[in-house]
């Protein structure tokens, strides 16, 4: 009977972290294969540092969101306005990523927040050209 009831809980185990390593895998292949998403990663503030948190970001009409990678959370953990992001600099890393792209470092200006993002060469020049194809607001300059 111990046996048994060692082997029903160490299955009960197994389905429960199988269940979230099964939920992970489905977000990250549902948020990765959207139309107008790329991988990139945050850092929040004014400095770069090296806390950069992995994530997806994705373009809609009028907002940029951004999903973190290590999370079931169905909901973007950021969102910027396009109407408000800028992009202030970039710097080329001299660094290429997991297919071979160039990597860029995008400083960012939502209102009064900084932060960073890295990412491909190619999602830059998305980014950029998502930004300028918006509507212009007065006083709001061009990336």
């Amino acid at each position: 009977m111990e046996v048994l009831a060692t082997l029903l809980g160490l299955g009960s185990v197994l389905l429960v972290v199988g269940g979230f390593v099964g939920l992970y895998l489905s977000r990250q292949r549902t948020l990765s294969r959207r139309v107008a998403s790329f991988a990139c990663q945050l850092n929040a503030g004014e400095q770069v540092s090296r806390m950069w948190q992995p994530g997806i970001a994705q373009y809609t009409r009028d907002r940029l969101l951004w999903w973190r990678s290590l999370s079931l959370s169905p909901r973007p953990a950021r969102a910027w306005s396009r109407s408000v992001l800028t992009v202030e600099d970039r710097v080329p890393l001299g660094q290429d990523d997991e297919e071979g792209r160039p990597l860029m470092l995008v400083h960012c200006r939502h209102g009064a927040e900084a932060f960073q993002l890295m990412m491909s060469a190619p999602a830059y020049a998305g980014l950029v050209s998502w930004l300028e194809s918006g509507p212009r607001t007065p006083g709001r300059p061009l990336a």
